[in-house]
């Protein structure tokens, strides 16, 4: 009786526990792993997609919206820029020339021109808070630039962004947020299309003499003025060559011969000095003349 019941009862599949007849139980039939694994593609593409457009977002071609992030970056200890090394302050120098040299004014309007002439001063003086004010006035003035304006303030911030660019990493790397900030925002203003139609004053050649932390812009009525001042002081030496020579060498009495020998050598040296001073002013004067018709000739 015993064999007999042994023989009616199905053996157990081998291998099998009660976990995993639990486990059978709960996996679907249609289970595929491989359909899974596909199933992960639609949500790779919509976070790709979502990554491209926030790189391409309205903010990031706002103009206004870069130049607020520029004002953002400028805001610096008070004593930043005064604190800089010898070099670092050699390379501010130079993007503040960058930023505000040739024709300014008629590049990129009365009021922006002059905006970016005083943060040129103040980046020359090392003044961080006069920087900060005046680079916080950029946002609002976008709006009222013309499309010449803008591509011309474009340039000059990438220029002058690579100057802060090559200053490398300084501090907690204000610089280099400066120069990322200007270098961005200086792209897409200079990609602004130009309009054929130009002013006749941007035209005109403006040529700019530097020397050291001194700019000086060279007009025609600049040159005439600096003829008028060389031909008068070459006036003022010849006079009082002249008058040096025509004193007889007798009219005074001298103590010694050596007291002789220092007053006639002193007297040549005058008489070398105002010579020379009266040569060089008539060289000047010529030379600011014929500048000053050149850039007469240029500007018609």
């Amino acid at each position: 009786m015993a064999s007999s019941l042994l023989l009616r009862s199905p053996l157990p599949p081998p291998h099998s526990s009660p976990f995993t007849l639990r486990n059978l139980r709960r996996t679907p039939s249609s289970y595929n792993p491989n359909k899974q694994t596909l199933t992960l593609k639609p949500f790779l593409s919509v976070a790709t997609k979502a990554l491209t457009e926030s790189s391409n977002s309205p903010k990031s071609l706002d103009p206004q919206f870069l130049l607020q992030e520029l004002a953002d970056s400028f805001n610096l200890p008070s004593d930043y820029f005064s604190q800089l090394p010898r070099d670092l302050r050699l390379d501010l120098n130079d993007a503040a020339f960058d930023l505000s040299n040739g024709p300014v004014m008629e590049q990129c309007g009365q009021e922006l021109g002059m905006t970016l002439l005083n943060i040129s001063r103040a980046w020359e003086s090392a003044d961080t808070l006069t920087s900060t004010a005046l680079v916080n006035n950029l946002p609002p003035l976008v709006n009222s630039l013309t499309s010449n304006n803008k591509s011309a303030l474009g340039k000059r911030l990438t220029s002058a962004g690579r100057r802060f660019q090559s200053m490398g990493q300084y501090g907690q790397g204000e610089l280099q947020r400066i120069s990322k900030a200007m270098i961005s925002t200086g792209k897409l203003l200079s990609s602004t299309p130009v309009s054929e139609e130009t002013n006749e004053e941007s035209k005109v050649e403006t040529r700019m003499f530097k020397f050291g932390e001194l700019q000086v812009e060279l007009t025609r009525e600049k040159a005439y003025i600096g003829a008028v001042i060389g031909f008068v002081y070459g006036i003022i030496s010849w006079e009082l060559s002249q008058g040096i020579q025509n004193i007889p060498e007798g009219t005074f009495q001298y103590a010694n011969d050596n007291a002789s020998l220092i007053a006639q050598s002193l007297r040549g040296t005058l008489l070398v000095l105002f010579y020379g001073s009266t040569v060089l002013s008539a060289f000047a004067t010529i030379g600011l003349v014929l500048l000053s018709r050149e850039l007469k000739s240029g500007k018609k």
